[in-house]
């Protein structure tokens, strides 16, 4: 029976089952019902096109049905929440990868096949784009989590470091990216190089909101929704991410309070990026809500 109590994990199920798509509903009960992995794993397998990529609004913010890499990456980060991260689900996935990579053999945001088709006008569609840390950062650092071996790896992990070093002004959504592939990098004494490195620009370039009373002090990126800040617990998901070093047990304590705070009435939190349309919204909740439920419960905060 669902959960009719007003502990948060009762509050956010009654959202899930009011507002998400089916993929959304089975990744909460798989995770916080007991729910099979294989039902998580079918509903994905809707969203998968023949090619090997994943579209058709698997990322709310790129409509239409054809494949790109940031639907994939959504793909694979589900397929790692249910330990799915192998075999020939994966191998058809980096076939896809490989298929769509730049010269540098790294991921694009948006490939031109998007044109015609409703996006979110914030992410551009060119004929030509570049690769960017931003899809190709968490895709390699996730593969290599789950010792994925593969080809396309040894570019993409390449193009990654050079990325991360590179990296002097950045903005949230990218050190997110950097974070996630340093999480998973093979040589782990450089990986902790440079996470301590960007943890110390980070702080420099205030791009993270240490203390939530006092949020109007701390700027929004440019390009950014008003009101879309970030928060320790956006770099550092779990207690062993390597962010988790860049803040004082006192700044993580007072953030993740803020996110359990965030909690709305009808139980799921709220989509702090821009939004341009009715659906988006309605798709986007539910995965904002699945991810503060996630990133609580690694830390330890009680939902029941």
């Amino acid at each position: 029976m669902a959960g009719t109590g007003t502990s948060p994990l009762n509050r956010a199920e009654q959202f899930i089952w009011l507002t998400a798509r089916v993929l959304e509903q089975r990744r909460f009960a798989h995770h916080f019902l007991r729910g099979s992995a294989d039902a998580v794993e079918t509903a994905l397998a809707a969203f998968r096109n023949e090619d090997g990529g994943y579209g058709h609004a698997l990322e709310p913010d790129l409509r239409g049905p054809v494949s790109q890499p940031l639907h994939t990456a959504h793909a694979l980060s589900v397929l790692d929440s249910i330990a799915r991260c192998d075999g020939l689900r994966v191998e058809r996935i980096c076939r896809f990868l490989t298929d769509v990579s730049t010269k540098e053999g790294a991921l694009p945001a948006l490939l031109p096949s998007q044109r015609g088709y409703p996006a979110a006008p914030f992410i551009p569609i060119v004929d030509d784009p570049p690769a960017e840390l931003l899809v190709t950062g968490p895709v390699v650092g996730l593969l290599h989590r789950n010792a994925v071996w593969h080809a396309w790896l040894f570019r993409a992990t390449d193009f990654c470091w050079s990325a991360v070093d590179a990296l002097e002004v950045s903005h949230p959504y990218e050190i997110e990216a950097a974070v996630a592939f340093l999480d998973g990098a093979p040589d782990r004494p450089r990986a902790e190089a440079a996470a301590d490195r960007l943890g110390r620009l980070v702080r420099d370039q205030r791009l993270v909101v240490l203390d939530p009373t006092r949020r109007a002090e701390y700027p929004v990126a440019p390009g950014y929704a008003p009101g879309e800040q970030h928060f320790p617990y956006d770099y550092a998901r779990a207690p062993e991410s390597l962010a988790r070093r860049w803040f004082t047990e006192a700044e993580m304590d007072r953030a993740l309070d803020h996110l359990a705070a965030g909690q709305q009435a009808d139980g799921g939190w709220p989509v702090t990026w821009r939004q341009w349309a009715p659906g988006t919204a309605l798709e986007g909740r539910p995965l904002v809500t699945l991810r503060a439920l996630q990133t609580l419960h690694a830390y330890g905060r009680g939902l029941n």
